[in-house]
């Protein structure tokens, strides 16, 4: 790692050298996409990605409640209108069913154009892409895989971040493959809005980055970050995606009694960006918080508010009930420490501790 960020050093190119175009080609040939655009973080990642398909005011994009606030965010930069869909209580993803409902609604509602469906790959597990695929294809809207948790995951063999008509990931350094700061990924096998999103991303550059061509931002990857990402790569292939599996492997064995461990349902692969648990009640995870905490065992929350109840949202006047199972997961979710260097005696310490908190 010193080296690779030493020679970024040496040769004085640290944005958009050849380091740049070296971890794209890498980062595509591994997802098995033709184009890689790297960039500033996930959230630039998915407002690439709707600037590439013209997304705007009067647009309906579709969106899990339950994910973290870019997914929804970057609707809103565009002018367009965010509809929250709620997820399934297994898998946390969206749920197909009440995104077909949430379709039918807005069109019989007859003010918004339904766009895109961004179907968002949560804690490492890819979202239920072909029948979500299904109902897209079947209204005319585009898919944007929002892989930023997803980088790793599989369904049938074929890797996460290639199964939207465009895909996207984050770098940010709790991902499964983080780089030391903020960055993120656009892929796609469209040549046409390759094209467009390597010209937003540099200021709306045509012929060079003095000639522009269209109002862009800037949004570039750097060099040191690109070297640190081609590293973690060799790692991440090597062994750390495996490694990552086995903890949670183990976590399902030994807690599958005691709390709601995850599912991840058959023919799916998880890079486990979080290990999440459900417990009962808000009162039991927050004292069940509280005693890891005294042992020194970081969790986290995510996520404590639903998109639908976010404070930005409230100009949507959204209707509080919409989204029950999201609602739920918010008051029950814990996420538990993992990452491939996590040992086994670490993994034993954590467990005993939630069992002797819940008595069991």
């Amino acid at each position: 790692m010193d080296k690779a960020i030493l020679e970024v050093v040496a040769s004085s190119a640290y944005v958009m050298g050849p380091k740049i175009k070296e971890m794209e080609t890498a980062f595509a040939e591994y997802v098995g996409m033709k184009h890689c655009i790297a960039c500033n973080s996930g959230t630039d990642a998915l407002l690439l990605a709707l600037k590439a398909w013209d997304v705007k005011p009067g647009d309906a994009v579709f969106v899990p409640s339950f994910t973290f606030f870019a997914s929804a965010e970057v609707i809103a930069m565009q002018g367009a209108t965010p509809v929250f869909v709620d997820v399934d209580k297994d898998t946390f993803n969206m749920d197909v069913a009440d995104l077909k409902r949430k379709i039918e609604q807005t069109k019989k509602a007859g003010k918004l154009t339904s766009r895109v469906v961004i179907a968002v790959d949560l804690f490492g597990l890819p979202a239920d892409i072909k029948a979500i695929r299904q109902v897209a294809d079947q209204h005319g809207l585009y898919v944007l895989e929002d892989g930023a948790q997803g980088f790793g995951g599989r369904i049938e063999g074929k890797e996460a971040c290639s199964f939207g008509d465009i895909a996207t990931t984050s770098f940010f350094p709790a991902k499964p493959v983080g780089c030391y700061g903020d960055g993120g990924a656009v892929f796609t096998n469209n040549d046409k809005w390759a094209e467009l999103i390597d010209s937003y991303h540099v200021h709306g550059k045509g012929s060079d980055r003095y000639d522009n061509v269209r109002i862009g931002m800037n949004s570039r990857l750097d060099s040191i970050q690109a070297a640190i990402l081609l590293v973690k790569l060799k790692a991440f292939k090597a062994h750390e995606l495996m490694d990552v599996n086995k903890v949670a492997t183990r976590y399902t064995a030994l807690l599958k009694d005691v709390v709601k461990t995850p599912i991840v349902p058959e023919g799916y692969y998880s890079s486990w960006a979080q290990y999440t648990v459900r417990v009962a009640n808000k009162e039991v995870r927050a004292g069940l918080q509280a005693a890891l905490k005294a042992l020194d065992i970081p969790t986290a929350i995510y996520y404590p508010i639903p998109m639908h109840r976010q404070t930005a949202f409230n100009y949507l006047n959204i209707n509080d009930n919409q989204c029950p199972v999201s609602d739920a997961l918010s008051d029950t979710v814990l996420s538990l420490p993992i990452h491939p260097y996590l040992s086994e005696k670490e993994q034993d310490a954590i467990c005993e501790a939630i069992c002797k908190f819940l008595n069991k």
